[in-house]
């Protein structure tokens, strides 16, 4: 007997959320451009503040503000911006605000302070460039870092007792320069990718190591520094001479050397795919301070990325389960949207994606839950990260896919009924019985199961036999 059950599901709604425009920041001192995340949605607090820099020669410094949304008083940690170099004047560079630094840091429940150096945005003065001293340039920025701390430390919200200085590329720099000064209460440094390189400096490479060895000799704070293998501004080579001579004088140093990170490794920061890297070794390095390492507040930070599953390759369109036609144009298009973003999808047709933004994986399962229950992630930027829930055997080599000759127990309506099989849409599974009896599903959260339940019905010893693209067959 030959029996065919196809479980087909209908397309009730599609919703394209409309892109959230990432907005562009330079974070380098050599003309390297990225996208920085939005802003949470939880309460920031946002103050900007008029600070005097460095009492000797002091100038008004434009200084942002986030605190979490409770009492304080709150730990501190200071985050200093990059530079784009020839790419734009210092003065044109937008009010440094959105990075994951600033969510990281609010999540585990400090005060961030992002202050502007001299010449950036609306901070009055300019930079002070001294040729191939890079460890000059350092320094003067340094003594505007640490009054923007004195200040910060007599405001009532702020624990000034427990302070952490960081920054990235040019920002890096600067910290790392702040630990010269022996500012009171300052316990740890936190360098993303840091260093600087200037137009009027032949010898740029030399003179970031040089003065990096000057700094270890100087600063008894320790340090974490966060360096990659295709940095499109410091090579390996570079960064690694930085930090032999920086401990070679005395500087405290863990190096965290993370190879190659997407495109370009300068841009660690800008992306959440650089989580994983990097805030277990930061909660970690804090810790060992003493200082708040662990998340009190998540809703300042975006949700996890979930590891591929390889369910299918993210370009495979058909692969994509319970959509139809217009569900997978849709998904066509998503194939198209820049880094991040993200995709969701429900039993009953329903897709949403979202594509850029703080966090466009949560957006995306968001905009799919307003028509939709069951909704699920199923790729984000390159990779596949859906669970089927169809409880399959694990594959087996018994026989190629496209093999009709091969199921058992077939007649040839039966090898017909799974020729028509291998052109049904994921998810689907192929069921035999022993007495001939076969089964086609497509659709469904479960077709296993629910191709298992109706063979069993009328049918004894009913086994899966293909799921997917898989011959789950056990070998004889």
């Amino acid at each position: 007997m030959s029996i065919k059950l196809t479980a087909l599901l209908i397309l009730l709604a599609v919703v394209t959320p409309v892109p959230a425009a990432a907005d562009q920041y330079s974070f380098s001192a050599a003309d390297q451009t990225s996208f920085s995340p939005d802003m949470p949605q939880a309460p920031l607090n946002e103050r900007v503040l008029s600070v005097f820099g460095d009492e000797a020669n002091p100038v008004m410094l434009e200084v942002t503000v986030f605190t979490p949304d409770a009492p304080g008083p709150f730990p501190l940690a200071v985050f200093n911006h990059g530079s784009s170099g020839a790419a734009m004047r210092p003065a044109d560079t937008p009010r440094y605000r959105a990075t994951y630094s600033a969510d990281y840091f609010l999540s585990r429940g400090y005060a961030v302070v992002l202050p502007m150096m001299r010449g950036f945005a609306d901070s009055g003065g300019q930079i002070k460039l001294s040729g191939c001293n890079y460890e000059s340039i350092g320094l003067e920025d340094a003594k505007d870092i640490r009054a923007v701390i004195n200040y910060m430390v007599r405001q009532p919200y702020i624990d000034g007792s427990r302070i952490v200085v960081g920054g990235q590329s040019f920002g890096g720099w600067n910290a790392l320069a702040l630990g010269t000064l022996d500012v009171p209460n300052v316990k740890g440094l936190v360098n993303f990718v840091g260093g600087m390189v200037s137009s009027n400096c032949t010898r740029p490479e030399a003179s970031l190591i040089t003065a990096a060895g000057r700094f270890g000799s100087r600063t008894s704070v320790p340090s974490i520094w966060f360096y990659g293998d295709n940095d499109k501004v410091f090579s390996p080579r570079t960064w690694l001479a930085m930090y032999k001579h920086y401990i070679a004088t005395g500087g405290h140093v863990e190096l965290v050397a993370f190879g190659k990170f997407m495109t370009d490794s300068h841009q660690l920061l800008s992306f959440k795919e650089g989580f994983p890297i990097w805030v277990p070794k930061v909660d970690a390095f804090l810790a060992s301070l003493d200082l708040p390492s662990k998340p009190i507040y998540p809703q300042y930070m975006p949700i996890d990325i979930p590891p591929p599953t390889h369910y299918a390759t993210v370009d495979d369109v058909n692969a994509v389960p319970y959509l139809k036609d217009q569900g997978r144009e849709l998904y066509r298009r998503f194939l198209t949207k820049p880094l991040p973003r993200a995709i969701a999808i429900a039993p009953n047709s329903m897709a949403a994606s979202s594509t850029g933004g703080f966090d466009p994986l949560t957006q995306a399962l968001k905009n799919c839950g307003k028509q939709a229950q069951g909704c699920q992630l199923y790729a984000v930027d390159n990779d596949v990260v859906w669970v089927s829930p169809t409880s399959a055997p694990l594959p087996t080599k018994f026989a190629a896919l496209t093999d009709q000759s091969a199921v058992p127990y077939m007649d040839a309506r039966g090898r017909d009924g799974y020729q028509k099989f291998l052109v049904l849409k994921k998810p689907r599974a192929f069921v035999i019985a022993p007495d001939g009896a076969w089964y086609f599903v497509s659709g469904g959260t479960d077709p296993v199961a629910y191709g298992m339940d109706q063979c069993n019905k009328r049918h004894k010893s009913c086994q899966p036999y293909a799921v997917n693209d898989d011959i789950v067959w056990p070998l004889q």
